[in-house]
């Protein structure tokens, strides 16, 4: 394979996708399923049985986040969207640090969900009666055993993505089919036939326990809903601009959909303690309680292909993600070579699989799976959260004019993106202030408020290093004008100044 640094993918690979590609490529990021199999269950340990009510309240501002990507992409499409929107309207620093934290969640999501996909091949495994390799016992919580087992899939959608979206989408797009299939036939199937009666209290986000509880269920939430904005990610490569806006925003609803279905499902299937107590096993555990065997496993293997493909689903976005930044001389030029054969960032798709499997291995000082699991969707929760305020606070100052001109046109470009910023800034605030006064000791624990508050200040304090690097030492001129290398310009690396 030979490569070169191009400015975008060849003529004849580029502007090939339409909306469902980009619905797909945005809904495996998401992970409807994984968010459901694990999510819930993570969620529901912090908020108990109300769900349904923290899945709907986190829905507002994420749909003010998603009218910001849209009306920023219609305006300036580009493979860095928040990097580049945010620089240009914000501060070149703040533009970095949201390009930067989106990509150390993402490798640090990659991580955790190579953990998850090994955990539902070796459930997978159990339910097929093979409990032991040689001497070695089989164990679906062990993040040892699920990380080397996770590896291997990693690796190979990792070279999958690299020949391309197009490929990628096609293969997501039959993944997505048969997950939705079986979780709609079993979630469906437990809200007729669950135990447990309905209640409107499963939608009364007053009934939460705690103010805390609240604002790290909505980051926990937040998290499951995090990944339709992959669409934005591949819209250089798109037939129109507002294409990746339509399937970004058909992605978000869809995921409210799923995730409401689910969320009642289980609370009608599961008791708060099975719902809470059963981790990375949770939705193995819903289909034991729905079916025998074989059919029990469809939900498994449904988790599997979901986790499959949002591993392969986070390498591309993120790929692409830093692709942008470095036709900036913000990152190095390795990450800006274009492969001849596939027309994608082929050099930096490896490495995000490289620097994903190096994060995996460095979690197994984690020993749980639950454990490891909690720590990173809180830590990733709030930088995430930190990432679409900036983005959402970006089109509010660039369109502000709108409120002059034409105040519904304004209400929707500058003042609901300003509330929802507000919403996710001040739950991310409150979150770490709890988790500071929540210890007194640091430990590396998910119990543990000071390492769980560490982590996404690492994540945030790494991200101002390297934008100092790239101004001081690469001397991007990113950092003059905040503006990214436009999607169409001919050459991507200058020569330095």
């Amino acid at each position: 394979m030979t490569d070169k640094p191009y400015a975008v993918d060849p003529p004849e690979l580029r502007k090939s996708l339409g909306v469902l590609d980009g619905v797909a490529v945005a809904a495996s990021s998401t992970a409807a399923t994984t968010s459901i199999g694990i999510g819930l269950g993570v969620t529901a340990g912090v908020v108990g049985l109300h769900l349904p009510a923290i899945m709907l309240l986190a829905f507002l501002p994420v749909l003010g986040i998603a009218g910001a990507y849209s009306r920023l992409n219609r305006v300036e499409p580009n493979a860095g969207n928040g990097y580049v929107w945010v620089g240009r309207s914000l501060n070149p620093w703040l533009g970095f640090l949201v390009g930067w934290v989106n990509i150390v969640a993402t490798v640090a999501f990659l991580a955790y969900t190579t953990a998850v996909t090994g955990s539902a091949m070796l459930q997978l495994a159990g339910e097929a009666g093979v409990h032991r390799v040689g001497g070695l016992a089989l164990d679906p919580g062990s993040t040892a055993q699920t990380t080397a087992v996770g590896i291997v899939v990693l690796v190979a959608v990792t070279l999958t993505a690299v020949t391309g979206i197009r490929t990628a989408a096609r293969l997501q797009t039959g993944l997505l089919v048969f997950e939705y299939v079986v979780l709609l036939g079993f979630c469906g199937y437990g809200i007729v036939t669950g135990p447990h009666p309905f209640s409107l209290s499963w939608f009364d986000p007053f009934a939460i326990p705690s103010a805390t509880a609240l604002a790290q269920g909505l980051l926990l939430s937040v998290f499951c809903y995090w990944g339709f904005e992959a669409a934005f990610s591949v819209n250089e490569e798109v037939r129109e601009p507002r294409d990746a806006s339509r399937a970004g925003l058909i992605t978000l609803v869809t995921m409210l959909g799923l995730f409401l279905l689910g969320s009642v499902a289980f609370q009608r299937v599961l008791s708060e303690r099975e719902l809470a107590g059963h981790g990375a096993e949770g939705l193995a555990f819903f289909g034991d309680r729905l079916a025998t065997q074989p059919w029990a496993a469809l939900p498994l293997v449904a988790l599997m292909f979901s986790a499959m493909a949002s591993l392969q689903a986070g390498v591309i976005p993120t790929a692409r993600g830093m692709f942008a930044m470095s036709r900036d001389r913000t990152l190095g030029p390795v990450w800006a070579r274009v492969s001849r054969r596939y027309g994608t960032p082929a050099a930096g798709t490896l490495l995000i699989g490289a620097m994903a499997t190096a994060v995996a291995v460095l979690a197994l000082v984690i020993p749980r799976l639950a454990d490891m699991i909690m720590a990173t969707v809180n830590a990733v929760g709030i930088v995430v959260a930190l990432s679409y305020a900036l983005t959402a606070l970006a089109a509010a100052v660039r369109f502000r004019a709108l409120l002059r001109e034409d105040w519904r046109q304004g209400v929707r470009a500058v003042v609901l993106p300003a509330l929802s910023a507000s919403a996710l800034l001040g739950l991310g605030g409150y979150l770490g202030w709890s988790f500071y006064t929540s210890a007194d000791h640091f430990e590396v624990s998910a119990d543990n408020g000071w390492f769980l508050l560490t982590t996404p200040l690492a994540m945030i304090a790494s991200g101002f290093a390297a934008a100092a690097w790239a101004k001081y030492v690469r001397r991007s001129p990113y950092f003059r004008t905040g503006a990214g290398t436009d999607a169409d310009a001919p050459q991507l690396l200058t020569t330095p100044n």
